[in-house]
């Protein structure tokens, strides 16, 4: 077996497992399933600030991912089932603290670490919290959606990451095949055009096919898929451009076969943010449902 066919299975071995746990988790253990993602945002983070730091930058690591870490407690924590029975004014006191205090706390650190370039650092800092441990917390917050009892329903998140893997495939075999027009030759120059069509058909399909298993709208089904598949390559993009701004061809080597957890979450981290705004304006707005259970 040679070097690529062997990278190959490590790599599809190590997302099966990944697939596995992701989605074991997801169904049979909420707080199974927040721990992973706390140890992927504390995991994802570090792996940011590492990509700042080979730029010249110098984040303030530890900081940085206890803001990130806390704010991701704080603000999941009341869901989660039996939350509610802790949940009081002390959870909102101290997820105020923590937005108040960040950059004044990060501000003063500054003071003392004699730092070339200091806007650059709190920056980094901040920036490593909102690119990587607010997108999870959005992901996290996807499976809480069943309504004001705020029962564990993991359902739509289930469904989301299906679209998210659905369309990476399509995307990937449509333009192997007939990929003939660059995407975004400057920061991807494998992706092509028929591509990330491809992608997309496979991802409203794949919506419709959640939409029908969930008993929900399948309009706003189809129009979930296609912004997460909009959203999802511009994410791949965003973090194709921090590593060639790093001059590095991974994040970092957590998952074997696929890198860092920036190279495996990378549409996740762009697209759950937009993906949690149109779910909450469909479901509160114009009462529109995504499942019926």
């Amino acid at each position: 077996m040679n070097d690529k066919m062997k990278n190959l299975a490590v790599r599809t071995l190590s997302g099966l497992v990944l697939v596995a746990v992701m989605l074991g988790l997801m169904i049979w253990s909420p707080n199974g399933f927040a721990i992973l993602l706390a140890v992927l945002l504390v995991a994802g983070m570090l792996e940011f600030y590492a990509l700042a730091a080979a730029k010249g930058s110098r984040p303030q690591r530890i900081l940085g991912t206890a803001l990130g870490l806390a704010l991701f407690c704080v603000a999941l924590l009341p869901a989660m089932p039996d939350g509610c029975d802790v949940f009081d004014n002390r959870w909102i006191g101290a997820l105020i603290t923590l937005f108040v205090l960040a950059v004044p706390v990060m501000l003063v650190c500054e003071l003392y670490r004699k730092n070339a370039d200091p806007l650059a650092s709190v920056g980094a800092t901040l920036l490593g919290v909102w690119y990587v441990a607010f997108p999870l917390l959005c992901f996290g917050w996807m499976a809480f959606l069943s309504g004001s009892s705020g029962e564990w329903f993991p359902g739509v998140a289930l469904a989301y990451l299906v679209i998210i893997w659905t369309n990476d495939v399509f995307a990937y075999l449509v333009g192997m095949a007939f990929g003939r027009h660059r995407l975004f030759e400057r920061l991807s120059p494998k992706k092509s055009w028929e591509g990330f069509f491809g992608g997309a058909v496979g991802a409203v399909a794949a919506g419709l096919a959640a939409g029908r298993w969930l008993d929900g709208d399948l309009r706003a089904w189809g129009g979930l898929a296609l912004l997460v598949a909009v959203t999802g390559v511009l994410g791949d993009l965003t973090e194709s451009m921090f590593k060639r701004s790093a001059s590095v061809k991974d994040s970092g080597r957590s998952i074997p076969g696929h890198g860092g957890v920036l190279d495996r979450f990378d549409a996740v981290l762009l697209s759950a943010p937009f993906a949690l705004v149109y779910l909450i304006l469909c479901n509160w707005m114009f009462d529109i449902r995504f499942f019926n259970c």
